[in-house]
């Protein structure tokens, strides 16, 4: 699989380095083990994490109660846990541009 995804109990861990500020939020593809996400929100007040949330549980098909951000609230390199077993992080890198 890919290093900056892992299967856990109850779901997957990714490894993300988000980049606040885009245009649009779009998978831009690896950034050394983990994937960097471009993401269409400041990181101000939680908007960059609720955008990135938003994202994953779009593209993974999953509620949004089930993606959390779970280390580095307020940094770029983040673990964020989907708590679903069916979501495929494959799926993440068929929207990379």
């Amino acid at each position: 699989m890919n290093s900056w995804a892992r299967q856990v109990p109850g779901g997957w861990l990714f490894t993300v380095h988000a980049q606040p500020g885009a245009k649009q939020t779009q998978v831009a593809g690896p950034y050394g083990d983990a994937l960097r996400i471009r993401v269409a929100a400041p990181p101000i007040e939680g908007r960059a994490n609720d955008e990135l949330i938003a994202f994953l549980a779009e593209v993974l098909g999953v509620p949004k109660r089930c993606v959390r951000v779970v280390k580095g609230a307020s940094s770029r390199r983040k673990a964020v846990l989907v708590a679903d077993l069916q979501a495929d992080p494959v799926l993440l890198l068929k929207r990379e541009d």
